[in-house]
Order: structure tokens, then sequence, then C-alpha cells
């Protein structure tokens, strides 16, 4: 008898099994490779994969229509920052703990953890370092001190014409990096989450990375108008000698023919390295799926593998969630520069209260760059206005 309802079991099981599908909402980067390794999954579960192409600006909006009615995909594939409003909703399901969680950086988990538990596996991250060209500049400079130095040095040697240094000034996410390191913060972390009470982008750390920026202007190393389509025109046209920029522009300047190079944003002092925003891709579960058991074993113990994770890089090199990956493709140097800015950079907030930070944060900076009010001052100002946006 025993023997039968194990056999009945089994039966059943693979009967079930058989009327399962994986269903996988992406981006059209993400659609070959995750087709390849569908395949390769149903080779080895029996478990089809059907990947579905979903205009990235809209899987979030799609998915937050169809996961309610229990449809839509079983997975997608998307930002960090979304994590906030799908849990709150109750639209994407807790990963358990599971053996390779260890190999993954502490800052791709941090990204997608939200209330203590973690809510995507991520896969690949992003985030702003220091680009450089060679022919300026042979070694990159290991502190924002050194970098004055030199970019004053650039600037005299040229009389203006090539720029020692430059970047989005006015930009809260380019100048995030001077503020966080030296301990600004947006949202408090706690192990119960952000809190979105505690707004650190006044307090001491902030305020003298905010300081920081303001040397640079008063000494003439940067200017109120720098912008962003002006440092990377710049750039590209050899004007440039230094900038903060992000791994999506470096085709550009290798199409330039720019001799460049990509380092870690200097120490704001030796032995305190700047932090900038990290963005980090990964993979959520649906929580109204039927299928999410599968899912978390399509994810912890398929897609979370080395191997696999190595196959999504190949497919999409965007900087690797896995420390082993990164070993694997140690001979780009531009990948592990930067790799290493995003492992001590801070995952923007994923919390829907992140929205009015931008504006407030953007208005402190160009008040400060202008000299239309002390740093303390502007900084206060931009925290009382996103507290008030929030409590709304």
């Amino acid at each position: 008898m025993r023997k039968f309802l194990v056999l009945m079991l089994v039966v059943v099981s693979v009967l079930m099994l058989a009327q399962v599908k994986l269903t996988i909402w992406c981006s059209e980067k993400q659609v070959d490779i995750l087709q390849k390794l569908g395949e390769e999954f149903k080779a080895k579960y029996g478990v089809p994969v059907e990947v579905q192409y979903v205009d990235f600006g809209s899987i979030k909006s799609k998915f937050l229509t169809a996961a309610p009615q229990g449809q839509g995909a079983d997975i997608i594939v998307g930002a960090h920052d979304w994590v906030g409003e799908l849990a709150v909703n109750g639209l994407i399901e807790p990963i358990p703990n599971f053996s390779d969680l260890k190999y993954f950086y502490d800052t791709a988990l941090n990204a997608f953890t939200y209330n203590g538990k973690l809510y995507g596996l991520p896969y690949a991250m992003e985030a702003v370092a220091l680009i450089y060209n060679k022919d300026y500049v042979q070694e990159p400079p290991k502190t924002m001190e050194e970098l004055i130095t030199l970019a004053k040095q650039i600037d005299e040697e040229f009389g203006g014409e090539v720029r020692g240094f430059i970047y989005d000034v006015a930009n809260f996410y380019f100048s995030a990096p001077f503020i966080f390191g030296y301990g600004g913060y947006v949202f408090k972390a706690t192990e119960q989450g952000l809190d979105v009470t505690d707004i650190g982008l006044a307090n001491e750390g902030a305020i003298k990375g905010a300081k920081l920026i303001k040397r640079m202007i008063d000494e003439g190393i940067l200017t109120p108008g720098d912008n962003y389509g002006t440092m990377d025109s710049m750039f590209k046209e050899g004007l440039a000698a230094m900038i903060i920029n992000g791994p999506w522009a470096i085709k550009d300047y290798k199409d330039n023919g720019i001799n460049y190079g990509v380092a870690p944003i200097p120490e704001l002092e030796p032995g305190v390295p700047a932090k900038p925003f990290v963005g980090v891709q990964g993979f959520m579960i649906n929580a109204k799926s039927p299928n999410k058991l599968i899912a978390i074993e399509f994810l912890t113990n398929f897609i979370a593998k080395k191997d696999t994770m190595y196959k999504l890089y190949l497919a999409d090199p965007r900087l690797p969630s896995r420390k082993d990956v990164l070993e694997l493709v140690k001979d780009n140097p531009d990948v592990v520069a930067f790799t290493q800015s995003a492992a001590m950079g801070i995952p923007m907030p994923n919390v829907p209260e992140m929205g009015p930070v931008w504006a407030a944060m953007g208005d402190a900076l160009s008040i400060i760059i202008n000299g239309q009010a002390t740093v303390e001052e502007a900084l206060k100002e931009a925290v009382e206005k996103i507290k008030a946006q929030i409590e709304k």
C-alpha cells in the first residue's frame, strides 16, 4: 500500500509538472539569453520556460495590472527600485535563503531587500566611476586632494581649453558619492528596512560632502554651468581629462577614439571611500503565481549559479552581482573598476518615498554651487521639502 501511495505521488507530480510553464517578462537585452537558459532548464527539470519581451518602461505597470488578478508573468526582470511598491502591494514573493547567497555582493542583495526580506535575485549592477583620458592622466588620482591638484595643473597647462575635471555637478545622482562618502544618507538603513522618517541629507557628513563640492566650485575646478551634456561632449572631443560617468557612456568614448581608463572615484580623504548610488537589475517572483515554488527553484538553484550568471554577463555585459563572476571577467579593466565602485556604493532607495528626493536635492545643489545660500541652509531646506512631500 505504501509503495502504491509513493507511486501515485510521483505520477501526480509528473502530471502537474507536465502542465506547468514558467513565463518570464523581460526587456530586449535579456530575451535571447533567457530563451537559451530556459531550454537548459527544461532539459534538466522538464518545465518549459516562455520568455516574453516587454518594453522595459512598461514591465512594472503591466505587472501591477496583471499580478493582482493572478495573471501575468511568473517572473519579471527589472530594477531594484520597483521593490518597495511591489512588495507593499503583496505582488512579489520573498526569496528564501539559499547557499549561493554568500557569493553575491552585499550592495546587490541590499538593493533587493525590503523590510528585512530579499525580494529579488540580483544579476547586474550599475554605478558611476572616474573616467579619465590617458593622454592627460597617466595614473588616476587616489584621493580627491590629488584630483584637485591634478585638475588645476591641467587647467593651467592648457589655458582652460582642456578641463582638468568636470561632471554634472547639480545632479544629485552624480554628486551623491561625496555626500554619502562622508556619512550622509537619504533614508536611515535599519534591520527592518529603510526608515523614511530619518533623512540624513543635512547631517554632518552630508554637509562635509557638499562643502567639498562647493570648494571645487570656489577654486574654479568646476563651474555652476557644468552639466551632463557639456561633460560628455568635452570628453568625447578630448577636451576633458577626468569626469564622473557610468558604463553606459563607454561605447561612445571608444567610438570617438578616446584613450580612456576607468577607476573608482578617488577617496574623499585617505581611508574614506566615495560611495556612489547603485542601480541593480534582477529577477522578481509573482506572489500570486501558482508556479511560485518552481519559480523559486528556477532562480535559486539555476539562475543564481556561477555558470549561469556568467552566461548572463556574456549576453548582457553589465557589472556582475556575483563576486566570483567578476573573477572570470577580470581581463576587462572597465568592468572591474566599475564593479569596484558599485561594491562600495549605496543602493538607490527602493521605496516610493524616494520620488521627492531628486528635485529637492537638485535644487539644493543648484543653490549651493551658485552661492545663493550656505551649504547648511540649502540642505536643511531640502530635507524639509522632502519631509513635507512624504507627509502629504
